[in-house]
């Protein structure tokens, strides 16, 4: 007896559709089944049948063709020897020449009382056409339906609305060439060395598992978008050189309630075959957000029933299985606390934005498809990009080879990646945008305003560029390099505060009005002060307390009404005497501003070095100042006051306490 198990053959719909269009084509040619005899004869032999009153009917058609039915007692004359056979209507037919010929035999015959049936004209039936338009509005029907259901279930290939409860992962099979490792991943070297010991485990599960350990059931892995979440999880994949399940978290739900838990189920059993393995699933919050806290008050069973299904098999398979489930999000604030218990997401991981020496790495990797010129320096570019993911330096690599062959370049040099980073940061230059001269000025004292009071204020950050040429929104631009700090005090923020209203301040001490060119430095300003007082406790009257709430849906505020009105007071009152302060330094350097916002308004750009031609040197220096020094020439930039919102300084985008929680406040 063979050892193979006999395959039964499956139930396919599609051979269901074949059999019931064959039957309804079956009755629509033979009728229910019924058949009479049929001979087709000459002219002669029919005259003869009418002559002798064999016939009973007949029927002429437009072709020329003659149907003759021929009475049942008469047919064994026409049919000698099939008596058995004859039928309710046996027929004979042929094809006349001429309709008017027959017509008149058939008068001859009605008046010699040998033939007393009817004489028809018809048009002839199309056999082919009938069943056209019998059958074709079927199958169009049928056809339609197939589609639906199938589009339903997630694609043909996969079986359509009856398949539509299987796992939609897609598996990467182990010894792929293409597969992914770590020396494709540069930085993160904090969470590479975190996920380099689930490797371990994966190659090496005997000597953990001899000691009494327990491999890790999960890992899940938290950072901003783009700093290489997935790509980290592929590595893993392959460096372990075990088989990789990856889908995202709106995978697992769809139209049909049920679906989603059946999904689950189907994964985790393809896992237990594919042992040991990695499911990686990405944006896992679309998923397994906190349960019970739907502001619409009615909830989404469905998801909810995915995530219990989920919840339950990371916590049912065996210890020592082999399967580790990975996932990534940039909002583990928001998901259930019964996901991230420790059991079934064993360890989080954080994937941060990277720093200097980071980024440095980061541009290699990016680097080597590229044929650059002699002039590019890695670390410039590092230095130049602080706030950037690793999917910001890509893009800015990218954009630098599209415009050196957009100028039929050979190579790519030093200024295309510095053009690369301001098209990103700050948008494509406008400079057909047509400006009266008042608003030029106006433009003009505004940068000039901001660009006064970052060379005079100890902690502003360093200047670069500044320029009154449009780019994407912004009618003008000032570019900083800022410093990379972990921690911010309150005299720093104070002073890049007084920096930022430095433009308004501009505005209304030397035109004599104020404009709407400061709407975004007032809304930067404002979420600053908040943050400082409401949250990182930098107030007199509110020292020491923050009131952040990291509820999901939290409907109270966790304060008063009277200390609402305190924070109120107390952001206006900070940014308030800001104001005064950078108008007082204004005032102070008014000859200064004056000359340079007439060069700004005579080049449109100008740099670091124009304005220390007319102040003389910065007296607060940093270790910024020399790599500006170095390349102010060439139109170095980093920062778009417009646009720090996609690209924050580094400090902003470490110091959590501010404007990091405020964003995270806003977006809940």
């Amino acid at each position: 007896m063979s050892d193979k198990k006999i395959q039964k053959p499956q139930f396919n719909f599609t051979w269901f559709y074949l059999i019931a269009g064959a039957v309804l084509i079956f009755f629509y040619l033979y009728d229910g089944g019924t058949s009479s005899l049929k001979k087709e004869v000459i002219y002669s032999e029919l005259k003869t049948y009418v002559e002798k009153g064999y016939v009973s009917d007949i029927t002429v058609y437009d072709n020329n063709d003659v149907e003759a039915k021929i009475y049942p007692d008469s047919a064994k004359y026409v049919f000698p020897g099939k008596v058995d056979k004859i039928g309710d209507e046996p027929m004979v037919f042929l094809q006349i020449g001429s309709k008017e010929n027959f017509e008149k035999f058939i008068e001859e015959q009605e008046a010699q009382n040998n033939y007393k049936g009817t004489l028809k004209y018809e048009i002839k039936p199309d056999l082919w056409g009938g069943i056209l338009w019998n059958i074709l509005p079927i199958v169009v029907f049928v056809g339609v339906w197939i589609f639906l259901m199938r589009r339903m279930g997630g694609g043909g290939s996969q079986g359509g609305v009856f398949n539509v409860g299987k796992s939609q992962a897609k598996l990467f099979e182990k010894n792929d060439n293409n597969r992914i490792t770590f020396k494709d991943v540069a930085g993160q070297e904090g969470a590479k060395q975190e996920v380099k010991e689930i490797v371990d485990f994966l190659k090496n599960p005997g000597r953990y598992t001899e000691l009494g350990g327990k491999i890790p059931k999960g890992a899940l892995l938290v950072g901003p978008p783009g700093t290489g979440k997935t790509l980290l999880a592929k590595a893993v994949a392959g460096e372990a050189n075990v088989p990789f399940f990856s889908l995202s978290g709106s995978d697992f739900v769809e139209m049909f309630v049920g679906v989603g838990a059946s999904r689950v189920r189907d994964l985790f059993r393809q896992a237990k075959e594919k042992a040991p393995c990695i499911i990686f699933i990405d944006e896992i919050d679309a998923v397994g957000r906190a349960r019970g806290k739907n502001p619409s008050m009615g909830g989404n069973d469905e998801r909810e029933s995915t995530l219990n299904q989920l919840l339950t098999e990371m916590d049912g398979f065996g210890t020592n299985s082999g399967i580790i489930v990975m996932a990534a999000t940039n909002r583990a604030d928001i998901l259930d606390k019964a996901l991230l218990r420790a059991g079934r997401f064993d360890r989080q991981i954080h994937v941060d934005l990277p720093d200097l020496n980071e980024r440095k790495a980061i541009f290699g990797v990016h680097l080597r498809p590229l044929k650059l010129d002699p002039s590019v320096d890695v670390d410039t570019l590092a230095r130049q990009t602080p706030g950037f993911s690793g999917a910001d330096i890509a893009n800015v690599c990218n954009e630098a080879a599209l415009i050196a062959a957009r100028n039929n370049k050979s190579a790519v040099e030093k200024q295309d990646f510095l053009d690369a980073v301001d098209r990103i940061i700050g948008g494509l230059e406008k400079k057909t945008k047509v400006m009266t001269e008042n608003e030029k000025r106006t433009i003009a004292i505004h940068e000039a305003g901001h660009a006064t009071l970052s060379w005079f204020l100890e902690h502003a950050n360093p200047l670069i560029k500044v320029t009154i040429v449009p780019r994407g929104r912004a009618l003008g631009a000032a570019w900083y390099m800022p410093e990379e700090r972990q921690i911010t005090t309150k005299e720093q923020m104070l002073d890049e505060m007084c920096a930022i209203l430095g433009g308004r301040a501009a505005e209304e001490l030397f035109t004599g009005h104020i404009s709407t060119g400061a709407m975004n430095d007032l809304e930067r300003v404002t979420k600053q002060a908040y943050g400082m007082i409401a949250y990182a406790g930098m107030s007199d009257k509110l020292a020491n307390l923050c009131y952040y709430n990291n509820e999901q849906y939290s409907f109270n505020r966790p304060y008063s009404e009277r200390t609402a009105e305190l924070i109120d007071n107390e952001v206006q009152a900070m940014i308030n005497s800001q104001y005064e302060r950078a108008k007082s330094l204004l005032t102070e350097h008014k000859e200064g501003h004056a000359e340079l916002a007439k060069v700004l308004m005579e080049r449109e750009v100008i740099f670091a070095e124009d304005v220390e031609k007319i102040f003389g040197k910065r007296p607060w220096a940093s270790r910024s100042e020399e790599i500006i020094e170095k390349n102010s020439t060439e139109g170095t930039t980093e920062e778009v006051e417009e646009s720090t919102a996609n690209h924050p300084a580094a400090d902003d985008a470490n110091n959590t306490t501010t404007e990091e929680t405020i964003n995270s406040k806003e977006n809940e």
